[in-house]
């Protein structure tokens, strides 16, 4: 049992501890307490929205620090077999929130997986039945919600004036022609991104595709057979001025920010090089030794980003510092 000055000995070591942690609370910078007394990252995961494309849903999520001010908005796009949560792109989300963002990360309605299936493809007749309109005008809906009253993120909390649109791979040329028609873009920046769709497709190729009508590509990770309708062909020839990428580029007056991998066997390095030469104003960012997902995989194991990706946030975030600055 204590006795009565044990029990006053505690009872003035509890006061001493707590005088002493009120006292080192006090001499905290106003940001390290706004950090302690708040949820460092919200997530938020809102009801899907329609695509008009076969009432397809469009999963978003964003993330965010809510500390009362305004920040600027990064609207992120996948790549072709890609999706809003693979490997990384959760954890680069929660960095750039961390950095003073608003992220938005979405699935294309058509991408092949479901809001019960976020990162299977269990949908692959809507995979195969993907196309540029269709990502557009979902990129587009997307955009829409960031900008009406009925966003998640309290007005507060974000700067819709300084909107940016990310995307990787295919995504990263979706970005580029969604900031050509889209004046609430800000500036774009681009990872991996192909700046050529006609490149990609030799005309023998395109022939035997149009015969057979559909094209199969197997998914490395999962061994799927992934269709491809002819469909997409005709899509692009048919709003070409809307798709031609290296017509855009020479076009597009928001800033850019490109990076490309010198190991990237998916999508050539010239493509940024040209890019570069359609675009002289853009900024362009050569990853030594980075592959075409910049050290990324599904699924990602690590807490922490891959150095390239690292990199790539850092460069990012001073690139639209540098722009706002001006």
């Amino acid at each position: 049992m204590q006795d009565a000055g044990g029990a006053v000995g505690t009872c003035y070591l509890l006061r001493f501890s707590f005088i002493s942690l009120y006292t080192f609370i006090l001499t905290l910078p106003e940001y390290v307490l706004l950090l302690l007394i708040m949820d460092i990252t919200k997530i938020l995961k809102p009801d899907p929205l329609t695509s008009q494309h076969n009432n397809k849903p469009i999963t978003y999520d964003v993330r965010f620090v809510a500390d009362g001010t305004p920040k600027p908005v990064i609207l992120f796009a996948h790549g072709f077999k890609g999706f809003k949560d693979w490997g990384y792109f959760n954890l680069l989300a929660d960095s750039f929130a961390k950095s003073g963002f608003v992220f938005v990360k979405f699935n294309h309605s058509h991408n092949g997986t479901t809001p019960e299936q976020p990162t299977d493809f269990a949908d692959l007749e809507a995979f195969g039945h993907n196309n540029f309109s269709i990502e557009m005008d979902d990129t587009g809906a997307v955009i829409d919600q960031v900008f009406s009253h009925e966003f998640v993120v309290p007005d507060q909390e974000i700067n819709r004036e300084r909107f940016y649109l990310m995307g990787h791979s295919r995504g990263g040329a979706l970005v580029l022609m969604k900031a050509y028609e889209d004046v609430r873009v800000k500036g774009v920046i681009s990872l991996a991104a192909v700046t050529n769709w006609e490149e990609r497709w030799p005309e023998p190729f395109l022939q035997q595709w149009k015969k057979q009508g559909v094209h199969y590509i197997q998914n490395s990770r999962t061994k799927q057979e992934m269709p491809l309708y002819y469909q997409i062909v005709e899509d692009y020839y048919a709003n070409k001025e809307r798709f031609n990428l290296p017509e855009i580029i020479k076009k597009l007056r928001v800033p850019i920010l490109a990076f490309h991998g010198t190991q990237d066997q998916t999508v050539p390095l010239h493509m940024l090089h040209d890019l570069k030469e359609w675009n002289g104003q853009a900024n362009i960012e050569i990853v030594e030794g980075g592959d075409h997902t910049f050290g990324g995989k599904h699924p990602y194991e690590d807490n922490t980003l891959p150095e390239h990706v690292e990199l790539i946030k850092e460069r990012s975030i001073e690139f639209i510092k540098d722009k706002e600055a001006r």
